[in-house]
């Protein structure tokens, strides 16, 4: 168990890998698309704040569904939270990044909210929806959001250092006590900003299986990329003991519960919206369901839902990192398109027109979000130092290797 510790050579086999290549060439990817991207800011300011928003909305995912999965490691325990406990962690302390990338999106409210403009107050819509829908109380509620998830991120990784000192011996007892409630703030926070910031766009629409369905987008992405961060530090020394392709499996069957509620969260809102057969509610789908914006619908069906579903029902394909990690890699990139498809279409309702800032932004904010993640990932220890749990999994590993031989 020394190899746990934090002191000696123990500490130089349990320590991160370096990831300074990937910082520097994620920092370099994302400052030229930033810097890319200001000429779109200069000749067309719409459209520039609309594809800050896509990108936006899309790289918060990971650092908010990070912070999900890890509350529900501390309260349900299980070998394969261990597998990906730090690049969890990681991820949610990339909130205050995220923080401070939102600034620009404050400073746009006008180009993208249509009940921020003067002509709001002769919209009959907008008048019935003023007291929450109005520029102060909005940028009350952003301010809320952020101080809540830091404040979360904080206490989670606090404890965590707290048990890696070996100072407090309740820490994993705090963990758990607090995830519980977390969860909760958590999911209420994830409802209001998905309606603030992306059903707001079409004030008079209006879904109460929104915000979960924001919640599913967001996690499904954070796991998927936990997921190929795992299998690149899998090699290593000493989580490579319990980087069994059992734990994989498991990870794999989480992902596979998660595209199932995505597919199951998309398809009630349809279903309920469309039998309600109201105007005001329709409209929401039929701007996303005719020409090419269906032809996009049906990608996300194929290969959001039906691909990565049956793939993952092989356990052949949920055992093997590699395999995994592809399906990962697809479920990511799927989930831009989902984003893509999710916000656009408010702003482009005849079918969409890719703008080139649509990718340098994606660019520039996902390559900063990368230098700061992969830089609080080797600020950690592979795995936690005393948390008893996993003392007594890797106990358990070593007999059951020890049986099997």
């Amino acid at each position: 168990m020394s190899k746990f510790g934090n002191s000696g050579s123990g500490t130089r086999e349990n320590s991160a890998p370096e990831f300074d290549g990937v910082r520097n060439a994620a920092l370099i990817v994302g400052i030229a698309g930033l810097l890319v991207s200001i000429p779109g800011l200069i000749w067309s300011p719409q459209q520039f704040f609309r594809a800050y928003l896509l990108a936006y909305f899309f790289c918060l995912g990971f650092p908010l569904g990070c912070m999900a999965i890890l509350m529900m490691h501390h309260l349900t325990g299980g070998g394969w939270g261990y597998l990906i406990r730090r690049a969890l962690e990681a991820g949610t302390r990339t909130i205050s990044v995220m923080a401070i990338l939102y600034i620009p999106l404050l400073l746009g409210m006008r180009q993208l909210y249509p009940w921020t403009r003067a002509d709001a107050a002769l919209n009959p819509e907008y008048q019935s929806k003023h007291f929450y829908l109005n520029t102060p109380f909005f940028i009350g509620r952003v301010i809320f959001y952020f101080v809540a998830w830091i404040a979360l991120s904080a206490l989670l990784n606090r404890w965590s250092a707290s048990e890696d000192s070996g100072n407090d011996r309740g820490a994993a007892g705090k963990l758990e006590g607090m995830s519980g409630p977390g969860l909760i703030l958590w999911g209420l926070t994830i409802t209001y900003s998905s309606v603030d910031w992306i059903m707001s766009l079409e004030p008079s629409w209006f879904s109460t299986i929104y915000g979960m369905l924001v919640m599913i987008v967001a996690t499904l992405s954070a796991l998927s990329f936990v997921i190929l961060v795992a299998r690149r530090v899998a090699i290593r020394e000493p989580i490579s003991q319990i980087a069994t392709p059992q734990r994989f499996n498991d990870l794999g069957n989480l992902l596979l519960t998660f595209v199932m509620l995505w597919a199951y969260l998309g398809f009630s809102q349809f279903l309920i919206t469309w039998s309600g057969n109201t105007t005001e509610e329709i409209s929401w789908y039929m701007s996303r369901g005719r020409g090419s914006w269906a032809g996009l619908a049906l990608v996300l069906i194929i290969f959001h839902f039906a691909v990565p579903f049956a793939l993952l029902l092989s356990r052949d394909v949920k055992r093997k990192p590699n395999s995994l990690s592809i399906v990962a890699a697809l479920l990511i990139a799927l989930t831009l398109i989902d984003a893509y498809w999710l916000i656009v279409p408010a702003f482009q309702t005849n079918g969409p027109r890719v703008y080139w800032t649509n990718f340098s932004l994606v660019a520039g904010i996902g390559g900063v979000w990368l230098w700061a993640y992969f830089g609080q990932l080797s600020r950690a220890p592979l795995l936690p130092a005393h948390d008893p749990q996993l003392l007594e999994l890797i106990e358990e590993d070593e007999r059951e290797h020890a049986r099997a031989h």
